[in-house]
């Protein structure tokens, strides 16, 4: 049998003092590791994307307008109007953006049509609806709304007539509208399907 060269070391037989010892010792890095922590970054991509009217000393544009602060042209009764979805983008290319909200009357049960409503912040004013894309009389409901590109698109849900129950429409109609001529032109997407 062959001695080794160095004596056995007292570390290598670990008795449950040093496993204490370590893990109190752990827990106080990671506990001043989360005291310690560093402010957030304040470092600003170099590039061209710095560029900015604030940087460049124009005023900043004004943030699209709150749907919550504009009266709807749609008789609910005594309850407030509920904006169901609402996107926002420069619709006229003016540099402003316009909100875009679809809107409904609250219902106790069942699925109440929905408007669709572009709202505009005048360089003076308030928040004021401009347009209406969908009229709530048309008894539609709108699903897979966006505005992209300076345009807004929706699949409208609809019935064929009035003995189709209110619960399952059997149209669906793909809708978009773009900002032409001084007025919304409604255009309707190859591909358009009715079920």
């Amino acid at each position: 049998m062959q001695h080794p060269a160095v004596p056995a070391l007292a570390h290598t037989l670990a008795r449950p003092v040093h496993w204490l010892a370590t893990a109190a010792a752990l827990a106080a890095v990671v506990a001043g590791a989360a005291f310690l922590q560093s402010d957030p970054a304040t470092a600003v991509q170099a590039g061209p994307q710095t560029h900015t009217r604030a940087a460049a000393g124009a005023p900043a544009p004004a943030p699209a307008p709150d749907p919550a602060s504009v009266d709807f042209p749609l008789d609910c009764g005594p309850v407030k109007p509920a904006v169901k979805q609402q996107a926002a983008g420069d619709l006229d290319g003016d540099g402003r953006a316009e909100t875009v909200a679809v809107v409904h009357c609250r219902a106790g049960s069942g699925t109440p049509p929905d408007g669709v409503y572009v709202i505009t912040r005048p360089a003076t004013g308030e928040p004021r609806v401009v347009a209406t894309l969908v009229d709530p009389e048309d008894r539609l409901n709108v699903k897979g709304f966006a505005v992209r590109d300076g345009a807004v698109t929706a699949t409208l849900l609809g019935y064929s007539s009035l003995d189709v129950p209110r619960c399952c429409p059997d149209r669906k109609d793909a809708a978009k509208w773009q900002w032409k001529g001084g007025t919304f032109e409604r255009t309707t997407p190859a591909g358009a399907r009715r079920v």
